[in-house]
């Protein structure tokens, strides 16, 4: 069966964010390694390394990742915003690497009307540097599928596969299937027949291989609207038959599936836990 998981918050400590995990019987996590909405965090402490990866060890979480910073972009044609972005998310590589996370998940960014080309070759050169000054971190980069809202690139898998194909070190990245996300790009994910072609085409683009973790979200518009609105599990566009048809995908065994949908204030564990539920409910005997 997958790895059931969810986005959890930082507040009070990395750790709590395992704690709130476990607490609802996740099987791998999702965290932020700072504040997502500010180009710096303050610096990790070796006190709270230590508990973060002895509350990981305890918890038994498996594959635990990070999500990147809202504000990078390495797609940008702005050589400021382009070098703050690439800083920004190489530090974020190596908070990731000294919390003991596997994963780093990061949108690949906007072009800003400097062209589709130009912005995938920037995103590409960006990692490339990344990969050489941290030629040890094991920490692997994850690309994700966005809903293509503006100039934002990775909506297509062809952009994707393009980013890949011109990164010298490919091997250290992989792929975030991100269900909402592809839903809005264009993609069915239902019925049977439309789910496996759009697997299909993934695996003929870019290769099932390289599909490492699915963020597991409805979506509040409809199929191709190219916005990104995360819903509810079964209370969206897509409904509960695209979600059925992943936990129970034999070839996604073991795979985490994140959830990232909304989180109410005061009602945050409420809600994972019931779209958590709703998850389970829908897987059959394996």
């Amino acid at each position: 069966m997958p790895l059931f998981g969810a986005h959890m918050s930082i507040a009070g400590g990395y750790h709590n964010a395992l704690l709130q995990a476990q607490a609802l019987r996740c099987d791998c996590v999702q965290l932020f390694t700072h504040a997502p909405n500010q180009w710096n965090g303050r610096e990790l402490n070796e006190e709270e390394i230590r508990l973060f990866r002895r509350t990981l060890r305890q918890t038994r979480l498996r594959q635990p990742m990070a999500h990147d910073c809202y504000l990078t972009n390495l797609a940008s044609p702005d050589e400021t915003l382009y070098r703050r972005s690439l800083e920004t998310l190489l530090i974020e590589l190596q908070r990731a690497e000294r919390l003991g996370l596997r994963y780093l998940v990061m949108h690949p960014g906007a072009h800003l009307d400097s062209g589709e080309e130009a912005g995938l070759a920037r995103v590409a050169a960006a990692l490339d540097e990344i990969h050489s000054r941290l030629p040890t971190c094991k920490v692997r980069v994850l690309l994700e599928t966005t809903a293509g809202q503006g100039s934002t690139l990775g909506y297509r898998f062809e952009q994707l596969a393009r980013i890949l194909s011109r990164v010298s070190q490919a091997n250290r990245l992989g792929v975030c299937f991100d269900t909402c996300h592809v839903f809005a790009a264009g993609y069915a994910l239902a019925p049977a027949a439309e789910y496996e072609a759009t697997m299909r085409a993934f695996d003929r683009v870019i290769g099932l291989r390289r599909l490492r973790v699915f963020h597991v979200n409805d979506s509040r518009k409809p199929q191709g609207s190219r916005v990104d609105r995360h819903a509810h599990i079964g209370r969206g566009e897509m409904g509960l038959e695209p979600f059925r048809l992943l936990v129970n995908d034999p070839r996604f065994r073991q795979r985490p599936m994140i959830l990232e949908t909304p989180k109410e204030e005061g009602e945050q564990n409420d809600m994972d836990a019931v779209n958590l539920a709703t998850l389970r409910g829908l897987l059959q005997a394996q």
